[in-house]
């Protein structure tokens, strides 16, 4: 086996590539995850709602359905294993008016056909008991306790992490531009190189309708769907504790309002599709439209303390659910296309689902030295004074605090940089230490950042970038 041939090529490293590269590493299999981007969770997988859904929402006896209840039932347990931020803050879809209760009621319903635990519908009193900033105008409520909240970059990381850690190799920097059928398998073809392999996985997003139509005759068409989010300071995101929906319509679930895991109050998505699969822009139309929405489940949201907006995509297939699964003509290459929401969800239960598939054809066997536990970055600010007294006693950098907003110490920044899939970008920082996602979005703390990223990769200050290459922080001619 020479150097570019493995087991399993893996395409896309969001949150789905990354749980399917975790999933894998359980088996005995040669795997490489392709990523276009520089690091991982640079897709869909960044911008989202960051809901763990409970379930009740997609038809039932459709993979959104199957997989929603049972990724959102291993979230508390993979929390732990792999260290990320997740809680249980329990959801509630409201019910504006009479006439709209049998709706509510059909939700219901489903939830309970879904295998969804402990829902129930409330009155708009018990409602506004349980969360008092909610619309006096709300009759009713379908309530789901197992509802939650999750960190979508953390997530991704720990998942990428512990797949790289148990022998899965990630490749950056890295676009798959052509597919083709061999003998053997497959031959992926990049900017960077050919890499052979028995079986594909195609996990790229919105662009997994074009990897997939490389190969296969049935044909498949995806639609990115961009959806706008307004996010609002720490000081606000005690307005509400549970994620508040609104009755879902044609294009999702409309707009809700939720805390993050982090503490702060995201209000959003709208939802306009269109075709440019790279249009992460924002519009004033689109922040009115998600502001305005909200303000009709949630009384007082105070619009003021928004300190930064944002879109994301979604990658809607024509069929309305996920495909997932070996393409009927393409023996070995195995899609994960058309993941929207739930996925993130999902992205657990996707992961064990399209594994085992992949190892019953191949045939694998386990892994004897696959280890579920990966460690996350210390968060200083969250220790107790004896216990970051001695962190700083072992290691000064831990003192010294360079995202004041967060309270994101120097110690904190390298270890992001030096550990498994350490961070090459501003963005790869930010993503894993939440350095600059504070009040004053990396006003005051980007250059001592790009510092610690020099020292610590040997990247010229001038070739730092935010994300991709031409994203670089600095422009201009040394003197």
């Amino acid at each position: 086996m020479n150097g570019n041939t493995y087991d399993v090529v893996i395409i896309g490293g969001g949150v789905i590539g990354s749980s399917i590269a975790r999933a894998l590493s359980k088996y005995e299999c040669r795997t490489v995850l392709l990523e276009k981007e520089e690091d991982v969770c640079s897709g869909t997988s960044k911008a989202n709602s960051a809901i763990v859904h409970a379930g009740y929402d997609a038809k039932t006896g459709s993979l959104k359905a199957k997989l929603n209840v049972k990724g959102n039932a291993m979230m508390g347990d993979l929390s732990k294993e792999l260290d990320f931020d997740f809680k249980r803050n329990s959801s509630l879809v409201l019910c504006f008016a009479q006439e709209d209760l049998p709706a509510l009621q059909a939700l219901y319903e489903r939830g309970v056909a879904n295998g969804v635990p402990d829902i129930s519908i409330l009155t708009g009193d018990e409602v506004r008991k349980m969360e008092p900033n909610v619309s006096g105008e709300v009759v009713a409520a379908l309530y789901a306790p197992t509802g939650g909240i999750v960190c979508p970059f953390g997530l991704t990381i720990a998942l990428a992490e512990n797949a790289c850690d148990n022998g899965v190799e990630f490749v950056f920097n890295t676009k798959a531009e052509k597919v083709e059928k061999t003998t053997e398998g497959y031959r992926v073809i990049t900017n960077n190189g050919v890499f052979e392999t028995k079986y594909v996985v195609n996990a790229a997003g919105v662009y997994s309708d074009e990897i997939h139509n490389m190969v296969s005759e049935k044909k498949l068409h995806i639609v990115p769907r961009r959806g706008e989010y307004c996010l609002l300071d720490k000081e606000a995101g005690n307005h509400v504790s549970a994620t508040v929906f609104q009755l879902p319509g044609k294009y999702g679930k409309g707009i809700l309002v939720s805390p993050t895991i982090h503490g702060n109050l995201l209000v959003g998505p709208t939802a306009v599709d269109q075709e440019d699969k790279d249009g992460t822009y924002t519009t004033a139309e689109g922040l009115a439209e998600a502001c305005e929405k909200a303000a009709k489940s949630v009384n007082n949201i105070p619009f003021r303390q928004v300190i930064t907006s944002f879109s994301g995509l979604r990658a809607h297939e024509d069929g309305d659910d996920f495909i997932i699964g070996e393409a009927e003509d393409a023996p070995g290459f195995f899609d994960a296309a058309g993941i929207e929401s739930p996925g993130l969800s999902c992205a657990p239960a996707i992961g064990e689902y399209l594994a085992g598939m992949i190892e019953e054809k191949a045939g694998f066997g386990k892994n004897p030295n696959f280890n579920p536990i990966r460690k996350g970055i210390v968060k200083a600010a969250r220790l107790n004074t004896e216990e970051r007294a001695e962190l700083i006693r072992k290691n000064p950098a831990y003192g010294a605090i360079v995202c004041r907003c967060e309270t994101i110490s120097e110690g904190e920044i390298a270890d992001a940089i030096t550990r498994t899939l350490g961070a090459r970008s501003m963005d790869g920082i930010k993503r894993r230490v939440r350095q600059g996602m504070g009040r004053c979005q990396a006003g005051f703390c980007t250059p001592r950042a790009m510092e610690i990223l020099s020292r610590e990769t040997g990247i010229p200050i001038t070739e730092i970038c935010k994300n991709r290459k031409g994203s670089e922080m600095i422009k201009g001619e040394e003197a």
